[in-house]
């Protein structure tokens, strides 16, 4: 069992099943992502495994903690940042974290060190006094990370971190979460943006229609794609007339011609690229580039759930609920 356990978990409202009977587990100081488009169930997860929404069927537990039969030890532990912040905009920002601690028992002399601490660390130091409701978008959510913060919890929930802030703040986010991961906390993040998985996330599940289509590490997703070989090539003529030569060379190869005129070549067995180079001096071509393609985690994810990765996009846009 891993520091978080999902096993059959199930939810319904009525006669929609939002969550359809999902499991996995994530190990201590993992990164897991969660992906999917709006109305996949994301959300609707990421409610009952931190105790705001009680499950129809199935169990969760949190480092060997029941969530359902004993939340409020659970969340203890938990450090929960929702996509919209939950801290007062009337309070300053090292008073906002002040109150976030005081909620977890935290003393004065305890909680007011921490906070000028995350303060500096997110580099909010300079704002501290200012009122919330002044923030900006990217500073208004390293506050709320830092609020999550406050009490060093085991498990971090974050629900999409860097939608809809500057590029700055987005990249101070994910350098922070991964900062925890080295320090042992283990984070489950809910996403739109299958780049931001596939660069920090240790392991990836994909949801569609309440049901976990595939998980997995990004290698392994690659791979549950990826059959054969593929080599692409630039040359400095129009190959199109050599596409059936070139197939009929290297048997049990597919030969295509991409709209830039490169050729692809695609085979079960690894392609020998010096017989293939030979025959393109024989042919008088010069070959400019000659690179292996392998398969994003953008083309895993179409492949595995039949939805476009502009979709994803799409949402992020609206900023609609997961």
């Amino acid at each position: 069992m891993g520091m978080v356990s999902v096993s059959n978990l199930k939810k319904t409202y009525g006669n929609f099943t939002a969550v359809d009977d999902i499991s996995f587990d994530i190990e201590k100081g993992e990164i897991f992502g969660f992906l999917g488009p709006n109305g996949a169930g994301k959300t609707s997860t990421l409610n009952m495994m931190i105790g705001l929404s009680r499950p129809t069927a199935g169990e969760i537990t949190v480092d060997g903690i029941d969530v359902r039969r004993q939340t409020k030890k659970a969340q203890a532990i938990m450090g929960i940042v929702p996509d919209e912040s939950n801290l007062y905009n009337e309070m300053d920002g090292f008073d906002n974290l002040c109150f976030c601690a005081a909620l977890y028992g935290m003393r004065k002399n305890e909680r007011e060190p921490i906070a000028c601490q995350l303060l500096e660390q997110f580099r909010l130091k300079n704002v501290g006094k200012r009122p919330f409701k002044t923030y900006s978008k990217g500073m208004r959510r390293k506050l709320t990370i830092a609020a999550a913060l406050i009490h060093s919890p085991k498990v971090l929930f974050l629900d999409e971190p860097t939608t809809g802030i500057d590029v700055e703040s987005s990249r101070q986010i994910r350098d922070m979460i991964v900062e925890l991961k080295k320090k042992g906390t283990t984070i489950f993040l809910t996403t739109h943006y299958i780049e931001e998985a596939e660069r920090i996330c240790d392991k990836i599940a994909f949801i569609a229609e309440g049901q976990i289509v595939a998980s997995g590490t990004v290698p392994q997703l690659m791979e549950s794609i990826s059959h054969g070989h593929t080599i692409q090539f630039v040359t400095d003529k129009n190959s199109e007339r050599l596409a059936d030569e070139l197939q009929a060379r290297f048997k049990g190869s597919d030969v295509t011609i991409r709209p830039d005129h490169s050729l692809v070549m695609v085979s079960e067995q690894r392609i020998p690229l010096f017989p293939v180079m030979e025959f393109f001096h024989d042919k008088d071509v010069e070959v400019y580039e000659a690179r292996e393609l392998r398969p994003s985690l953008e083309d895993v994810f179409v492949k595995l759930t039949g939805i476009e990765s502009s979709v994803l996009k799409k949402d992020k846009e609206k900023g609609g609920r997961p």
